[in-house]
């Protein structure tokens, strides 16, 4: 079996285990990409089984890449530092009677009328100033792709002509925002919008 031939027939199905490893076609196409042209540049002599040879190889990369991300992931947390925001929609015509309880209906409103990205990426950026770079880290996404799920999502929100009255439907997520303003750190609201996105992916 040659090398095109090879590539041929093992290219699927490495593809197929990347791709349930990381989660992302395009990220599973580029381990896999960057695994047959290092295995095109080494002695074949030395390898007795290639196809073992490339799972484990494509394997051992992914494992690499998402230790990648995960440590990128936690340079980003430690670096976010939430502005002071509290005082500017205190002054704010929503904001004109008790704040808890008009922090409640606009976080309500929120999530109600953004999906689970559209949210996280817009009460991060919006609230919290993270910047398109971290949000690009946090969330796998293009900072392209970042800066319009937040355009979109201000225009939902835009959209709306009134105000939710109803009890916030997600009492994880207002109680993760108080203590993200309380504390200072944001870390407990992230890993509530990544648990709400995983949720969201099983269920699909």
């Amino acid at each position: 079996m040659n090398q095109s031939q090879a590539i041929t027939i093992y290219q699927p199905m490495l593809q197929s285990i990347a791709q349930r490893m990381l989660g992302s076609i395009a990220d599973a196409e580029d381990i896999v990409q960057d695994t047959l042209l290092k295995w095109l540049t080494i002695d074949k002599e030395k390898i007795s089984n290639t196809k073992a040879y490339l799972i484990k190889s494509v394997t051992n990369n992914c494992i690499n890449h998402l230790n990648t991300i995960k440590r990128k992931k936690d340079e980003c947390l430690e670096s976010i530092n939430p502005k002071e925001f509290i005082d500017k929609y205190r002054e704010m015509e929503l904001f004109h009677f008790d704040f808890e309880n008009e922090l409640s209906s606009a976080l309500n409103v929120i999530h109600k009328k953004l999906e689970p990205l559209e949210k996280s990426i817009y009460v991060l950026r919006e609230f919290f100033d993270v910047e398109y770079d971290e949000l690009q880290v946090l969330f796998n996404k293009k900072k392209d792709n970042c800066r319009k799920l937040f355009s979109r999502a201000k225009d939902k929100l835009n959209q709306e002509t009134s105000k939710i009255k109803d009890e916030i439907s997600n009492a994880t997520f207002f109680e993760s925002f108080k203590n993200a303003c309380h504390l200072d750190n944001p870390t407990e609201l992230i890993q509530h919008f990544m648990e709400e996105l995983q949720t969201k992916t099983e269920k699909k």
